[in-house]
C-alpha cells in the first residue's frame, strides 16, 4: 500500500510538471514592461541615438503632473538602465518618499570613448583610443537635441539630474566646469579624472556659474592606480576634484564626497547612486 502510495504521488507530480501543463500556463504569461526603447536621430552627430525611457507609475500625459528627469549615460538595458530605474523606483515607494518619482533616460553608447572625452595630449592615448576627443559634440547633443526632445515630448519639470560613471563621470565632471546650468543634479561616480594626465583638475570656468542651486555627489571605491602613462590613483583625483567643486561658485553649490571601501571600480556604481539618493535628497 505504502509503494502504491508513493507510486501515485510521484505520478501525479509528473503530471503536474507534465509539457501540457506549463504550454496552458504560458498561455496566461503576460510580459513584465519596464520602458520603452525609441530613436531620436541627431543632426549634431550625424547618427541615430537609441533612448531607453522609464515613465514612472501614474504617469499620465492628460493630467498637469510635472516630473523630474534624470538622464543616464551608459544607459542600456545591459548597462546600467534596469537597476538604476529600480533605485528610484524604490525610493519613490509612498512608505519610502525619499525620491520624487521621475522620468529615466537612458543614453545607448555608440562610442562612449568619442563622447565622453575631451581631446588628449598624452600621444599613447591617442594611438590606444584613436575615436576619443569629442565631449564638446556630446554636450551639443545633450543640450540642443536630447533636452529639447524629452521636454516637448514629456512631462517634464525644471529638475534635472546627470548620472555617469568611470569615463561617464569625466563626462559629467566636464559638464560642471563647462556647462554647469545644464543640470542642477550631478550623481559622478569613479570618475576618470586620470584623461590627459588629470587636466581637468587644472581647468578654470571663469566667469560661467549655474543659474540654479546645484548638488553634486561624487563616490569612489577603493580602486588603486588608474590606467595610463602616468601615475593617478583614482581615489585621490575623485577627492581632488570633490576639493575644486567646493571652492567654486560656494554659493551655488553643494558637493557630497563619499568614500566607499568596500566597494571597487566594478561593484560600486549601485550602492554609491543609492547613497547619492540619500544625500541629494535628506531625509523629509
Amino acid at each position: 500500500m505504502r509503494t502504491l502510495f508513493i507510486f501515485l504521488f510521484t505520478a501525479g507530480l509528473l503530471q503536474a510538471q507534465s509539457p501540457n501543463r506549463n504550454k496552458k500556463e504560458t498561455n496566461n504569461d503576460k510580459p513584465i514592461i519596464l520602458g520603452i526603447s525609441r530613436e531620436l536621430r541627431s543632426e549634431i552627430l550625424s547618427e541615430k541615438r537609441t533612448l531607453n525611457i522609464y515613465l514612472p507609475e501614474g504617469y499620465n500625459a492628460k493630467d498637469t503632473s510635472r516630473y523630474p528627469v534624470v538622464y543616464l549615460l551608459d544607459g542600456r538595458t545591459d548597462e546600467d538602465f534596469i537597476h538604476v530605474v529600480g533605485l528610484y523606483q524604490f525610493n519613490s515607494f509612498p512608505w519610502i518618499d525619499r525620491v520624487p518619482r521621475s522620468i529615466i533616460v537612458g543614453i545607448v553608447n555608440v562610442d562612449r570613448k568619442r563622447d565622453f572625452t575631451f581631446p588628449t595630449t598624452v600621444t599613447a592615448d591617442q594611438k590606444q583610443f584613436p575615436t576619443a576627443g569629442h565631449s564638446e559634440k556630446f554636450m551639443d547633443f545633450i543640450e540642443k537635441e536630447l533636452q529639447p526632445y524629452i521636454d516637448k515630448t514629456y512631462k517634464t519639470s525644471s529638475s534635472k539630474t546627470l548620472i555617469g560613471e568611470s569615463l561617464g563621470g569625466l563626462f559629467a565632471s566636464e559638464v560642471i566646469l563647462k556647462r554647469p546650468a545644464l543640470f542642477n543634479r550631478y550623481i559622478i561616480i569613479s570618475p576618470s579624472i586620470w584623461w590627459d594626465n588629470g587636466s581637468l583638475l587644472k581647468f578654470e570656468p571663469g566667469s560661467k556659474y549655474p543659474s540654479v542651486p546645484t548638488d553634486i555627489y561624487i563616490g569612489v571605491g577603493k580602486e588603486g592606480l588608474a590606467p595610463g602613462e602616468n601615475p593617478h590613483v583614482m581615489e585621490v583625483d575623485a577627492n581632488l576634484l570633490a576639493e575644486k567643486l567646493k571652492n567654486l561658485w560656494s554659493k551655488k553649490l553643494s558637493v557630497h564626497f563619499d568614500y566607499l571601501p568596500q566597494e571597487t571600480h566594478s561593484t560600486i556604481s549601485h550602492q554609491a547612486i543609492f547613497n547619492a539618493l540619500r544625500e541629494l535628497y535628506p531625509a523629509k
